[in-house]
């Protein structure tokens, strides 16, 4: 019986020293990345400009704002996100991949996945979730009616995980590559087409309850 129990304690330790471990190196590779992110600002800066520039190139192109909303301006802040994603997609794993940081992770790190799901998700905050948080100005900008504003924002905060996570595999098969932005973009674009169709039919329905918006259920199924 002594024996049983000593073993138990010894499993609980271990479990908590690997728990306490496990954190400690998440806590590090999070504020390494942080601090990538501040040293290297037109990370946050280039794809919020772009999105900006190509609203602001809408408004010029198209025609002055109708007294009915087409849709077509949601499609396009849609393509634009999409688009300003894929652009920061290349730089994932590039930094790390030619320092050689990522190779030490697969051979030392015990839970690789956690570091890389950690990268993907500073990567998602620097982008998807800062345009998704300007949305309703970027709507708004695009003549996109008032009661759209809220399907618009959840819309994207919800979609854009998926695209940043689909993004990381296509940046992960072409980090060796030097130029290797043309074959992200085939391998990618395919995988978002599905979160861009179900996106955009969030953004435009016209129901406020949105548990009533059907593309929303699928929307979370892909997430």
């Amino acid at each position: 019986r002594n024996t049983f129990t000593s073993s138990g304690t010894r499993e609980e330790v271990h479990t908590t020293r690997s728990f306490v471990w496990i954190s400690s190196v998440m806590g590090s590779v999070w504020v390494r990345e942080w601090r990538a992110v501040v040293r290297n600002r037109s990370a946050i800066i280039n794809p919020v400009a772009f999105v900006f520039l190509g609203v602001l190139l809408f408004n010029l192109g198209s025609r002055s704002y109708e007294e009915s909303f087409d849709g077509s301006a949601l499609g396009m802040l849609w393509v634009l996100v999409l688009i300003a994603n894929l652009l920061a997609l290349d730089s994932t794993f590039r930094r790390d991949f030619e320092s050689g940081l990522l190779e030490q992770i697969f051979v030392s790190a015990e839970v690789p996945f956690l570091i890389l799901f950690l990268k993907v998700l500073m990567q998602w905050m620097t982008t998807g979730f800062l345009i998704s948080l300007l949305s309703p100005l970027l709507a708004l900008l695009m003549g996109v009616p008032y009661e759209l504003l809220g399907n618009t924002f959840v819309a994207l905060l919800i979609g854009t995980p998926t695209l940043s996570f689909l993004g990381a595999i296509g940046a992960s098969l072409t980090v060796g590559m030097g130029r290797g932005g043309a074959l992200l973009a085939l391998l990618v674009l395919p995988l978002y087409i599905p979160v861009l169709i179900f996106g955009v039919n969030v953004s435009q329905s016209q129901s406020i309850a949105l548990t009533e918006i059907s593309s929303l259920y699928w929307l979370f199924f892909i997430s």
